[in-house]
């Protein structure tokens, strides 16, 4: 078995639905050619491990898993340096291939493996399976990346409940959802629940976030629901949001944050949604204005799902285009698919900007889907200032796009 030809799989980065759709398809149609297909636990750190744990599959296992969500395969996120590179793996295991899946990071260090490989004589080939539930990569097209849509789905259900809750107990409710670049998670589930406020970093193409200007866009459509006669609404608040506001404002805000070893505070280690909802708890009570709201953060609950239909279909042809790649010789690049379903292959030179980042696809705020959804939004706005003013003394600090600067 030792001298038999193989594949290996990786997964780095976070959870998303499909990958084990991804995992089950590379298996099966590996398997039926006669390779040997190695699954490698922890990404990168186990496949440059003293003692990698490998899981060799066949195709009983990778039939069982197909649908699942999760991954089969350990993830993380383990950055190496060229230092730790090594050959040992793929000259004892006689690797032809090393798919990869994963973030952009996990892409481009695969592309700095490929030419440490090439370097020591071994014709290793590799291709990459783009995937994140933040649909922030740059794919042609503007399709979506697997696991968005599966993501999407499960957090509406979620915000569906969360909305009736909040009709029937006549309160609100403060949401985060993840994005930490873009905000096509939170504006796909606001927008799907008829949410009556979402928050996306896209929206402050013309200001910059602060913290008062999302609370007072937050209050912007309480009192706008109050004005309607409407007791209750749910607030979207993209985490993204959170991400671009001036440290020294969040150092400066009464939050109680972690620090990193450079002084920076680890925001990913609060809950957004719950930071949100005190401070507009804070300012409710300064304005005299009873209205209740809780916190609701969508983070977790949603990397590990099943996929929907939608992304089996997806994750089922990307698995597939790994093979026709192969079998074309083709090699350092992302698998990719078009609306029609026709595979090409995507090389990151395609995705880079000038500085060898890959810049995030972000929600297009010129589309008419965002135009029109922001519109149909309840916040105040110069005709409301007479009757705002019943609970506002300044109603036009809380107009909805003089505080974004629409105006």
């Amino acid at each position: 078995m030792a001298s038999k030809k193989s594949i290996a799989i990786i997964c780095g980065g976070g959870p998303a639905p499909g990958i084990n759709t991804v995992i089950s398809t590379v298996a099966k149609i590996f398997l039926k050619d006669g390779y040997r297909v190695l699954g490698i636990h922890e990404g990168y750190k186990g496949l440059f491990s003293e003692d990698p744990d490998i899981k060799e599959f066949d195709f009983d296992h990778a039939d069982r898993i197909f649908s699942r969500g999760g991954s089969t395969l350990v993830m993380s996120r383990h950055k190496p340096k060229d230092t730790e590179f090594k050959t040992e793996f793929f000259e004892k295991h006689h690797v032809k291939l090393l798919v990869t899946i994963g973030g952009d990071d996990t892409a481009s260090t695969a592309n700095r493996l490929s030419k440490f490989l090439q370097k020591n004589n071994l014709d290793v080939k590799n291709i990459h399976v783009p995937k994140t539930i933040d649909n922030d990569l740059p794919l042609p097209d503007r399709n979506p990346t697997f696991g968005f849509h599966s993501a999407k789905d499960e957090g509406v259900k979620i915000g569906n409940t969360v909305y009736e809750d909040a009709r029937t107990s006549l309160q609100w409710f403060i949401m985060s959802a993840m994005g930490r670049s873009a905000g096509h998670l939170a504006f796909g589930i606001a927008s799907a629940c008829h949410f009556p406020m979402m928050i996306i970093p896209e929206m402050f193409n013309k200001t910059k976030p602060t913290l008062e200007k999302i609370i007072n866009l937050i209050i912007s459509s309480m009192i706008k629901r109050r004005i309607l006669g409407i007791k209750y609404g749910v607030a979207m608040v993209s985490e993204g949001v959170f991400h671009n506001i001036d440290e020294e404002e969040l150092k400066s805000s009464g939050i109680l944050f972690t620090y990193d070893d450079h002084g920076h505070p680890e925001l990913g280690n609060v809950s957004k949604s719950n930071i949100f909802n005190v401070l507009v708890q804070e300012k409710l009570k300064q304005l005299d204005i009873k209205i209740k709201s809780r916190p609701v953060e969508l983070g977790y609950e949603l990397r590990c799902c099943r996929p929907i239909g939608y992304d089996l279909t997806l994750c089922t042809l990307l698995g597939i285009g790994v093979k026709k790649l192969y079998d074309e010789g083709t090699t350092g690049c992302i698998v990719t698919a078009n609306s029609r379903g026709d595979i090409s292959p995507m090389f990151l030179s395609e995705m880079e900007d000038e500085n060898g980042k890959i810049p995030p696809r972000l929600v297009d705020m010129n589309a008419q889907i965002s135009i029109l959804c922001f519109q149909n939004l309840h916040f105040l706005s110069e005709r409301d200032y007479p009757v705002a003013q019943t609970y506002l003394d300044n109603p036009e600090a809380y107009d909805f796009n003089k505080i974004l600067g629409w105006t």
